[in-house]
């Protein structure tokens, strides 16, 4: 019966396993040939003693190249020194796919590689056990995040991804040839959530790609990316504040309890952030950027200098609320005795955005104003602005970015560490 490496333990002694994987290393000390096979959940070492495995099989395993495919037949035997404390003495070898050399990347890790060069061989560079640990906490995330969200009563829905007409006016569009007329892949689901909740549906998510033009060249920045939104009716921007703190708390818990071994993988002592997470405001946020050398004029973005200020000082997760409506989208809601200032907020992890979100303006004609006063067309969003002309009720919801959390998570330096295959700028292959 085929099994995994994980699965095999010290007690097993004794036991005859199959296990199939690619040979992470060979060592040839003559008389005794030791040979790591790894899989998917990790590596045991295979051990060849010249005088108790068969010639053909001793033979075969002195040739076999680094990463070919192969299956072990095998003798499971307690052995402290090797990984996991086992090793196999193995009975056949058979080699299924023998790869070529020389290898486009090291996958042992014993000589470092690039970024770049990492992602032109990708598929290599996730056989790497640090790279894969990557990609298994990231499905952990996701599912944490979809049993999260389930529980809390939201449906999982899934909007269009070739729309007419931009989320939110701009020209940070893909465009694409969509038979006789101008399409664009979406930037948001936001208005297609927010029609959501026209129709009644109270509470929706979406786990899905969102697609942005930005002539960005950062460690943050990734032109198709996986956005988890929500929307929410009858509720207000703290309302939905406290969904996404405790879904990230959640988040923090299962990895630690379930991703242990992941975690190992990468050296990384996970620390579960604390609940409530801290709020300052936008103005609150400036005076500390101001007070370390960085002004910011009311009004504008925060820089990322400012951010990093203002990380410095708070650290960890926290959220910046009530931003100058006039930096924020069109569908944010004012106060209504300060409308200068937006029901809106971002969760930071340091000098990182995460997440932004805010409560939605419901009502129809203050929308159409709002639309207008950012130099955009009403006449472009007809099938959205009709959903608040027959009972949209009070809403609000956010958008936080997959890849920047798992990155700030597990303290990736770059964004695209946590993409399969990203797409930036630069890179459209592999």
């Amino acid at each position: 019966m085929r099994v995994y490496t994980a699965d095999i333990k010290p007690e097993m002694e004794g036991q005859k396993v199959k296990l199939y994987g690619w040979v992470h290393e060979i060592r040839d000390l003559g008389g005794l040939v030791f040979l790591l096979l790894r899989d998917r959940e990790g590596i045991v070492q295979i051990t060849l003693p010249r005088k108790f495995v068969s010639k053909q099989v001793f033979k075969l395993a002195k040739k076999i190249r680094r990463e070919s495919v192969i299956a072990v037949v095998g003798e499971v035997r307690r052995e402290e020194k090797a990984p996991g404390g086992v090793e196999i003495i193995p009975e056949s070898i058979e080699v299924l796919n023998e790869a070529d050399a020389p290898l486009p990347l090291e996958v042992t890790e014993k000589v470092p590689a690039e970024l770049d060069t990492r992602l032109d061989h990708r598929f290599m560079d996730l056989r790497r056990p640090r790279v894969q640990a990557i990609f298994r906490i990231r499905h952990q995330v996701l599912q944490t995040v979809r049993e999260f969200l389930s529980n809390e009563g939201f449906i999982e829905v899934h909007t269009p991804k070739i729309v007419s007409t931009a989320t939110e006016g701009g020209t940070d569009l893909f465009p694409i040839s969509y038979f006789e007329k101008e399409a664009f892949l979406n930037q948001s689901p936001q208005l297609y959530k927010q029609v959501l909740m026209a129709a009644g549906f109270e509470k929706v998510f979406e786990v899905g790609p969102i697609f942005r033009a930005e002539e960005h060249n950062t460690t943050r920045h990734l032109n198709e990316a996986i956005s988890i939104d929500i929307e929410m009716s009858f509720t207000d921007h703290n309302g939905v504040m406290d969904i996404l703190e405790r879904l990230v708390h959640k988040v923090y818990v299962d990895v630690a309890e379930k991703c242990e071994r992941y975690l190992n993988w990468l050296e990384i002592s996970l620390e579960i952030p604390e609940l409530p997470f801290q709020r300052i405001t936008y103005d609150e946020a400036r005076e500390i950027a101001a007070r370390k050398g960085e002004e910011i004029p009311w009004g504008e973005d925060l820089s990322t200098n400012a951010l990093k200020l203002i990380g410095e000082e708070i650290g960890g997760l926290y959220f910046i609320t009530d931003w100058p409506t006039e930096s924020k989208p069109f569908y944010a809601m004012p106060y209504e005795d300060r409308p200068e200032i937006s029901k809106s907020f971002d969760l930071m992890h340091d000098w990182l955005e995460l997440s932004s979100g805010a409560q939605r303006i419901h009502l129809y004609d203050m929308l159409v104003e709002s639309i207008k006063s950012k130099g955009l067309e009403p006449e472009s969003f007809g099938f959205y602005l009709e959903a608040f002309r027959y009972g949209m009720p009070p809403h609000a919801g956010w958008g936080l970015g997959a890849e920047r959390l798992i990155m700030s998570m597990l303290g990736l330096k770059n964004v695209r560490e946590a993409v399969l295959f990203p797409r930036d700028r630069h890179r459209l292959v592999p």
